[in-house]
């Protein structure tokens, strides 16, 4: 297993990696909407939700892949009201339609209001 940590996502808010490899897999970590450079979480669902594209992306390009191979997403919502705006970002970076989960979550860490996890072939 290897670990993968770039400056280009946010560091861990716990005991735990960014991302590993794990085989020809790459296993993302939640990501929020925290800006890296800045280390604050921006406001809003559209913002946070375009962070967190770039952050999943800073991860998968670390890795050496892309959003073309990923597999699979887990996506956590505070609120399913955002189900709509939400699609209407996330449609635009996984355009290979992976398999999905998607679920409302009453909180999530750091104050998020969006978290997407993947799972992405090498």
């Amino acid at each position: 297993m290897k670990k993968i940590n770039t400056e280009n996502a946010p560091k861990a808010l716990g005991p735990y990696s960014q991302a590993v490899v794990s085989g020809n897999l790459l296993f993302t970590s939640g990501q929020g909407g925290i800006d890296p450079a800045k280390g604050t979480l921006l406001e809003g669902l559209e913002a946070q939700t375009e962070q967190v594209m770039k952050n999943i992306e800073a991860l998968l390009k670390e890795a050496g892949t892309d959003f073309s191979k990923v597999v699979k997403t887990t996506c956590f919502l505070k609120d399913m009201n955002d189900f709509k705006d939400f699609n209407e970002i996330y449609g635009r970076y996984f355009t290979e339609k992976p398999a999905r989960s998607c679920v409302a979550a009453a909180d999530l860490p750091g104050g998020f209001l969006v978290e997407v996890e993947v799972i992405a072939e090498l």
